[in-house]
């Protein structure tokens, strides 16, 4: 089915920056995957120069998360990490325009497919717990070549940005769910699917528990285990991992959570976060630094990012 038109408030002068950028990302990753990951760590470093902020942000993170890594140990995690992240840039428009010929052969490995395979035959609908590394557009299309899930996605501020996202994904899978359609989420789950779900970043206090991650008291969402209860699911962790010298991914799938929820709101918190944690452990510049994970802080407990105003 052709895509419908986008609508004429997108095409206005005001967006054409926007879509140069998408148009050259568009090329970009046509060509071979060594290039496109050269480029998108010249992309990565370009951040980290102009970035201030997220690159402060970066390094409070990667300060209370790896308290045991000296000065020069963090310097160099940094930079890995801004190059991770604008590989990760080029992965997303991988994602969204490369065919599935492109992209299976990036799949060097997977890990644990049968636990989803297995609960899907049996009916049960699955929440795939993931978390927002520099690859994750790309390791959820890259899993949906072997089973079929149904993603969730926070819409972007970029109102180009968010429709070429959604009409991209959207012919790839099923449902892409938003983020706050948790009606939708829970009938997918209740119909026996796959839904793909982070819930690992930080939107305020409001509805939120203090649960560590490092460590670190972070204001963590606790509906995890409520999905799980109200649509009769089972939770599978779920990374990816991007392998060096231009080898591709390794997708790795846990065993479900056995005696998930166990009813202790912050208990079952702290155990999402312990899953995000063995995830981000392998390749931690690979996960997504620039976020203020820590922003909302327990009663009383200052602030950790001072003017670092990034989101």
């Amino acid at each position: 089915m052709t895509a419908p038109p986008f609508p004429p408030r997108l095409l206005s002068p005001r967006h054409w920056p926007t879509w140069l950028l998408l148009g050259l990302g568009w090329l970009t990753v046509r060509l071979p995957y060594p290039v496109v990951l050269a480029a998108g760590g010249l992309l990565g470093a370009l951040f980290r120069r102009l970035s201030a902020r997220r690159r402060r942000v970066a390094d409070v993170n990667l300060r209370l998360c790896f308290p045991a890594l000296d000065a020069q140990a963090r310097a160099r995690l940094l930079r890995d990490h801004f190059r991770a992240l604008g590989i990760g840039v080029l992965e997303t428009a991988m994602a969204w325009w490369l065919p599935e010929a492109r992209l299976r052969p990036l799949i060097a490995g997977v890990e644990g497919l049968a636990y989803l395979r297995d609960t899907l035959d049996g009916g049960r609908g699955v929440i795939l717990l993931s978390s927002h590394f520099t690859a994750t557009e790309l390791g959820v299309r890259l899993l949906n070549l072997l089973a079929p899930i149904n993603p969730m996605y926070r819409r972007h501020e970029n109102a180009v940005v968010d429709d070429v996202m959604h009409r991209s994904f959207g012919a790839y899978f099923e449902t892409v769910l938003p983020r706050d359609d948790v009606r939708g989420m829970l009938r997918c789950l209740r119909q026996g699917r796959a839904v793909w779900y982070a819930p690992d970043q930080n939107y305020g206090r409001r509805g939120h528990v203090f649960a560590p991650f490092f460590g670190v008291p972070a204001a963590t969402n606790p509906a995890t285990g409520r999905f799980a209860q109200m649509g009769n699911a089972v939770v599978i962790p779920y990374y990816i991992r991007r392998l060096p010298g231009a080898r591709g991914y390794y997708l790795t799938l846990l065993p479900p959570l056995d005696g998930f929820p166990g009813g202790d709101e912050v208990a079952d918190a702290a155990r999402v976060n312990a899953v995000v944690e063995a995830g981000v452990r392998p390749a931690p510049e690979q996960y997504l630094w620039v976020h203020r994970r820590f922003r909302t802080r327990p009663p009383g407990e200052p602030g950790v990012y001072d003017d670092a105003r990034a989101p």
